[in-house]
């Protein structure tokens, strides 16, 4: 069974980009324009990450994540965003995102980021640099 992943970003090149690069990579995608409409996808099933950019107008990365946490425990929740976010940082937010990715992002660096987050690896980010 191929691994679900859901994309929330407002910036529709760059979840188009991401969308395509996780699926080269053999992940089924689907992508939300805005926390709303990944609410709605997430209530239609599960999926096995959710890759949500941190800073989105109305509802922001972090109140998702919050949400996802209660409402699907088991998505683990990865933020994106060009503005770096620390790991001490991600666990004061108390959002229960699982790492954070900094924008731009590589697709191949990104898949191999997730499969190392469902299988329980503790990289703080794709990039490859310190917290």
């Amino acid at each position: 069974m191929r691994t679900r992943v859901l994309i929330v970003d407002d910036d529709a090149s760059h979840a188009r980009g991401m969308a395509v690069g996780l699926r080269l990579e053999g992940f089924e995608v689907e992508t939300a324009s805005d926390s709303t409409q990944g609410l709605s996808l997430l209530a239609m099933g599960s999926f096995d990450l959710a890759v949500v950019d941190l800073m989105m107008p109305g509802m922001n990365g972090i109140q998702l994540a919050r949400l996802l946490r209660e409402r699907q425990p088991r998505t683990r929740v990865v933020l994106t965003s060009a503005y770096h976010l620390s790991e001490p940082q991600l666990r004061h937010a108390d959002c229960g995102a699982v790492g954070f990715v900094p924008k731009p992002i590589d697709p191949h660096q990104l898949a191999s980021f997730l499969r190392g987050k469902l299988c329980g690896r503790s990289a703080s980010n794709a990039s490859g640099a310190a917290a």
